[in-house]
């Protein structure tokens, strides 16, 4: 299988100064494998749009602590002190979108629209330098779509061909960042072969994924833990 690469290759494909959408809600749908790696990596001044950034520790806390971030673009930071204080001490900069919004925005990257109008945040903070219209009597502000330069997300399995199957809520905002970046890579728990996915359970076409790197971790009682194949 051409896509599945192994260890820290996909680094390659991640350049300082990057635009990264990062699949999860909290841990949940999070390729905790890939941040991993690349917060033990040399890159930097990174900007992340995702959901958050983990919990402390964490995910996307772990790449914060490194240092890697320069920006951070999402809706619910208070799930990691560590993102308040970097942000308070002017180590981080941040962007709050409000969770629906930032689906939409990054849907819209992913069909090649440029923008929607929205009533959300009408009148607040968050529509400051933002255009505002009056549609048929009601306040909308305009919200440009968000694009990525790399996707890292996360699935529960992939076929040989690189077709994604997500676990239940886990999909969150995975499914669409897949189709908003110039690149995709996906961590998955398992690879089965092509056909062994139903047309029903494929929810990202192979044609949006560029590589497929192995999870190591796996959930026991709740915690995610690193799997014996990591060690």
């Amino acid at each position: 299988m051409k896509k599945l690469i192994e260890g820290t290759e996909f680094l390659n494909h991640i350049n300082n100064g990057d635009t990264l959408l990062v699949g999860g809600f909290g841990l949940s749908g999070t390729p905790l494998t890939l941040l991993d790696e690349l917060a033990a990596s040399d890159k930097r001044d990174l900007t992340v749009v995702s959901n958050n950034l983990g919990e402390v520790g964490k995910g996307l806390g772990k790449l914060l602590m490194a240092g890697c971030l320069k920006k951070a673009k999402g809706s619910y930071f208070t799930t990691n002190r560590d993102a308040v204080q970097a942000w308070s001490e002017g180590e981080l900069e941040i962007e709050l979108i409000p969770q629906g919004t930032l689906a939409e925005a990054i849907r819209c990257g992913g069909a090649g629209i440029g923008g929607f109008y929205t009533k959300t945040a009408v009148g607040t903070n968050l529509a400051d330098g933002k255009e505002e219209r009056v549609l048929d009597g009601d306040r909308y502000i305009l919200e440009k779509a968000i694009k990525g330069d790399v996707s890292i997300i996360k699935a529960l399995k992939a076929d040989t061909l690189g077709n994604l199957f997500y676990d239940h809520t886990a999909r969150n905002f995975n499914a669409a960042m897949a189709t908003a970046s110039k690149v995709v890579i996906a961590e998955v728990d398992e690879i089965v072969e092509a056909g062994e996915l139903t047309p029903l359970e494929i929810v990202t076409p192979h044609l949006y994924v560029d590589f497929i790197v192995l999870n190591k971790y796996e959930k026991k009682e709740g915690a995610y833990v690193e799997s014996v194949r990591a060690r």
